[in-house]
């Protein structure tokens, strides 16, 4: 309704209505999307409202520039250990946490940044928590419609809308996200209408970015990464069944085909790729769902109401416990903004302790 009272052409309406629904179990036509093309443009990059950029070496180097500065400041950072449950006093406060290998390690403050569902229903005994509160944790919305492709190509994808130059240096549309399947806020519609039952969507809504273009490192020379941010793929398949080797490779079939409908000769290009459903996103990288933000974005579950109502101050009900992560307010994004958050007011905790 937003766009349709600003705007008159349908692919410019289509494409920021692609911001609506970027990772929400939602239609453009679905009350309160509007909010999440909102929370997409309210944050600024070097002064500039709104825009987004490439992380140069990739997503993990931004994990890694955080770490470095953790460290240098006398954090100690364990890899590749997992937490088995947060450590509690007899009077129920939070006193650390125990990892899978038996170490025990002692804080009198825990912040934790994995989902509400990870830290509450499989890291806190339950019956430490109110059963209103656990209740609130089980029925939060945490679907996904996203599946993830990354890609290796020989070459630049040749779109038929801008042909690529003769020498195949990028031109600037490679350097920029690029909508496909998104000239009409009904095939977005559509598109999530099939997921709502139980199947990948025909024609998908596919966001395609070349990184490799703005940062050469992450490529052999010649050659490049596409990233695919796709919708919509629901969680749990039509008849229950799994999303199998078999299921991945035929959803991603789909979406080669349709880009090579824009770009022909996508698929001839094509050296590798990894597919990742929301299930394979929830068992490699935690994320309840598969849902990137640690659960919807929608008006019910925002602001004061997230993780739960009355804890939305980024306290537990465990005293000492704090969650950081995109299941805090304001929710997800590559913004630091819930992290910030919380440790200012576990900071405020810790001086009264």
């Amino acid at each position: 309704q937003i766009l349709d009272q600003r705007f008159e052409s349908e692919p410019l309406k289509a494409t920021l209505a692609t911001d609506a629904v970027i990772g929400a179990m939602a239609s453009p036509y679905t009350p309160g999307s509007g909010y999440v093309l909102l929370h997409h443009v309210m944050g600024e990059l070097e002064g500039q409202r709104g825009a987004w950029g490439y992380v140069a070496g990739g997503m993990g180097a931004l994990s890694q520039a955080i770490a470095c500065a953790a460290a240098a400041l006398g954090a100690h950072i364990f890899a590749e250990k997992a937490v088995c449950h947060v450590l509690l006093g007899r009077d129920g406060q939070a006193q650390g946490i125990a990892l899978q290998d038996g170490t025990e390690v002692r804080s009198k403050l825990v912040l934790s940044n994995a989902s509400p569902q990870i830290t509450f229903l499989e890291l806190v005994p339950q019956e430490h928590l109110p059963k209103d509160f656990v209740q609130r944790i089980q029925q939060a919305d945490t679907r996904s419609p996203v599946t993830k492709i990354n890609v290796a190509v020989d070459r630049l994808p040749n779109f038929l809308a801008l042909p690529s130059a003769r020498d195949g240096q990028p031109l600037p549309h490679h350097q920029c996200s690029i909508h496909l399947n998104c000239e009409g806020t009904h095939l977005l519609h559509q598109a999530f209408t099939e997921a709502t039952h139980g199947h990948p969507s025909s024609r998908p809504m596919i966001e395609l970015c070349i990184p490799s273009v703005l940062d050469p490192g992450l490529a052999p020379r010649g050659c490049h990464v596409v990233s695919l941010f796709t919708q919509y793929t629901p969680s749990v398949l039509a008849g229950g069944q799994p999303w199998d080797e078999q299921a991945r490779n035929a959803y991603a079939n789909t979406v080669f085909d349709c880009i090579e409908d824009y770009a022909p000769g996508f698929k001839t290009s094509v050296i590798g790729r990894d597919i990742l459903t929301p299930p394979d996103l929830e068992r490699i990288f935690g994320l309840p769902g598969g849902n990137i933000f640690h659960g919807g974005m929608s008006l019910d579950q925002l602001y004061f109401t997230r993780p739960a109502p009355f804890y939305s101050s980024y306290r537990s009900p465990i005293p000492g416990l704090y969650l950081c992560g995109s299941g805090a307010h304001p929710g997800g994004g590559v913004m630091g903004a819930a992290g910030h958050n919380a440790a200012q007011v576990a900071l405020e905790d810790f001086r009264h302790l």
